[in-house]
């Protein structure tokens, strides 16, 4: 019997052991997605101008990095807080930890270097070497073209800088283990020809991460076999939105859709100002309409033909609920 008790004894210490062991690599040298590259961007008019849009209108670098009034129709950003950060995802909103957006305007980024930017955008690791959990859609960004990251990060350095601090993020258990195992190097990509509409729009589509906040997820793990088919939950005070199905199923998603009303719903939203002030319990969006519809038409028209060339899937979504009421307007 004694002897029996040594051997289990042995095997718990081995196992507490190599547990300790594990825990101890993954914190202490993870992540490991190599030093920052030795670039320095050049502020051309020309580089400005496309980070501009990219940043503003495509992947929105800009939207989630400001303050949006949510006492409004799909939170506009409201003015003069623009790159400051703070929205803070939290317990509130289903979130295992305490994240504040951070600041990107030169105020909180002057003493990053272009390469660490270029690192934190495209494969989720912060100056000071710790992980960015991916509600920053960091996988989507790593794909685009260097050119493209090189123009963001151009176009970030010229913003009107905003004196804002947050506190560090901080995770819950074992999302506080398992965040610096999420990091990877980034495999940039290139700017594909305007004139190949499916592979341009492909690339915008990803530029935009459509598919990060249009599908479905399960403890922040997207759900397989259900890309582009919305259902993914955004906790707003006591309501839940869920995205919309952009598949071209005709019976729950965008089949019917064509180019001219696909085109039409963004460009409806051209005018900020305009936005309709809403109640807690009226329907609302987390869908940033106001900066997307200052997306080109050209660009909208190639986004639109390769959403066309996704598989259908059917899945109905209710998109807005009220403390357990279904609304069943759409987005």
């Amino acid at each position: 019997m004694k002897k029996l008790k040594k051997v289990i004894l042995s095997a718990v210490i081995a196992i507490v052991l190599t547990v300790v062991i594990a825990i101890s690599y993954i914190t202490l040298a993870l992540p490991n997605v190599g030093e920052p590259d030795d670039i320095r961007v050049t502020l051309t008019n020309e580089k400005i101008a496309r980070g501009e849009y990219l940043a503003n209108h495509v992947s929105l670098c800009t939207d989630c990095h400001s303050q949006r009034d949510w006492s409004k129709f799909a939170g506009p950003i409201v003015d003069g807080r623009l790159g400051e950060g703070g929205e803070l995802f939290d317990s509130k909103v289903d979130f295992p930890g305490s994240v504040h957006v951070p600041n990107i305007t030169p105020f909180n980024l002057k003493e990053w270097t272009d390469g660490e930017i270029f690192r934190a955008i495209t494969a989720g690791v912060r100056k000071d070497g710790s992980a960015i959990f991916p509600l920053m859609p960091w996988p989507s960004y790593s794909k685009m073209s260097r050119e493209d990251i090189y123009a963001i990060i151009a176009y970030l350095r010229t913003l009107k800088p905003v004196e804002a601090n947050y506190p560090k993020a901080s995770y819950d258990f074992p999302l506080n283990i398992l965040v610096h195992t999420f990091p990877k190097k980034a495999v940039p990509g290139i700017n594909p020809s305007p004139a190949d509409t499916i592979k341009y729009g492909a690339y915008l589509v990803n530029a935009a991460a459509c598919m990060d906040c249009h599908t479905k997820n399960v403890k922040g793990k997207a759900v397989p076999g259900m890309d582009f088919a919305g259902g993914r939950e955004f906790k707003i005070g006591n309501n839940t939105i869920r995205s919309a199905n952009i598949t071209p199923d005709t019976e729950t998603g965008i089949g019917r859709w064509t180019s001219a009303s696909f085109l039409q719903r963004f460009k409806s939203f051209n005018d900020p100002a305009k936005a309709a002030t809403i109640s807690e319990t009226d329907f609302q969006t987390i869908m940033p309409w106001y900066d997307y519809s200052r997306i080109t038409e050209n660009d909208l028209k190639a986004m639109f033909a390769y959403l066309r060339t996704l598989k259908p899937i059917s899945n109905k979504v209710i998109k807005f609920t009220v403390n357990s009421f279904a609304l069943t307007k759409s987005n």
